[in-house]
């Protein structure tokens, strides 16, 4: 029996699924690709900057089948980011790999470059090339909303890859801490971004450098957003796996630990037991002084500050 969900942050009310079937019988010939154009189309499915919502809905369409609610049509190519990334002999972007140990000051001022409507130019290639190749957990093209910085010295040798994209839908300690339940959780939670990959190169032993990366790009990162996607962020997340990395360049930076995950995933095995995933930190930092209200609601003065806590942006460096 269906039940109404909440699915890529819309309420799914079974005349939404009852439409959907109706769409993939109607048009058994189309697309996995053509039908979430035309469903997002029906919905009227747009971000605050009026775009199409077609890959929100691709995922939708996917979890409807995951959960058993709708047949999809065979898929009719592997999408392209899987081809490249599944490929065992993905080829470098040279980079110069010599060790680069130096002070913080030597190599300023630096370069931070958001990279994610550069489709096409080397410096997107590179930022992928480099998560590719250097993060331990790899990289796939983000699916939502994202900024991507790349980030470079003063004489343009790269350093570090920073990657924020949608925030988890779901972190009990997290959502405890904003004040958000199951009701709530929803309508905020675009208002969230989460740091999914942060790599400073491997040969690049700069003391500071991370922390100092953090802070600025905080300082922009709501205005970057406001510019692409229409809408602010409020507060920034990331889960820190413990038995790898200690945080240090977080807490440096003023992020706040609240809690940690309880590493279980929301997909089951065959035989319905959970699967285990490493137990992360969770961290976040708060872009403007009032996020709690602005996450559960609140409208009044709606505009994000730039640097709304000195105290909790300061850099020093």
């Amino acid at each position: 029996m269906y039940e109404p969900s909440v699915i890529q942050g819309r309420h799914i009310a079974l005349t939404d699924l009852e439409q959907v079937r109706q769409l993939l019988a109607a048009h058994p010939d189309w697309s996995r690709r053509r039908l979430s154009q035309h469903l997002a189309t029906l919905w009227n499915w747009r971000n605050p900057v009026g775009q199409l919502k077609d890959m929100a809905a691709r995922t939708l369409l996917l979890k409807l089948e995951q959960r058993g609610w709708i047949a999809l049509p065979p898929r009719r190519q592997v999408p392209s980011n899987r081809m490249r990334h599944k490929r065992m002999l993905t080829p470098r972007v040279p980079v110069p790999e010599s060790p680069l140990l130096a002070d913080l000051g030597t190599l300023l001022p630096l370069e931070i470059s958001e990279v994610s409507l550069l489709a096409g130019t080397r410096q997107r290639a590179l930022f992928e090339n480099l998560l590719h190749w250097h993060h331990y957990l790899s990289y796939r093209s983000p699916v939502g909303e994202n900024l991507q910085y790349l980030v470079s010295d003063h004489q343009g040798r790269p350093l570090a890859c920073v990657l924020f994209g949608a925030a988890a839908w779901q972190c009990a300690d997290r959502d405890e801490y904003i004040g958000w339940n199951a009701a709530t959780r929803g309508p905020g939670l675009h208002l969230i971004a989460n740091n999914s990959r942060f790599l400073i190169l491997p040969w690049v032993r700069v003391p500071s450098l991370a922390s100092h990366l953090l802070s600025r790009i905080a300082r922009r990162l709501s205005r970057d957003w406001q510019r692409k996607y229409g809408h602010p962020i409020y507060l920034l997340e990331t889960f820190v796996q413990r038995d790898r990395f200690a945080g240090s360049c977080y807490r440096a930076a003023n992020w706040r630990r609240v809690g940690q995950t309880k590493g279980r995933s929301r997909q089951n095995r065959p035989d319905g037991r959970p699967y285990r995933l490493p137990i992360k930190d969770v961290y976040l930092y708060p872009l403007h002084p009032r996020f709690e209200q602005r996450l559960q609601g609140d409208s009044l003065n709606p505009s994000p500050l730039t640097n709304p806590n000195p105290s909790i942006l300061h850099d020093p460096h």
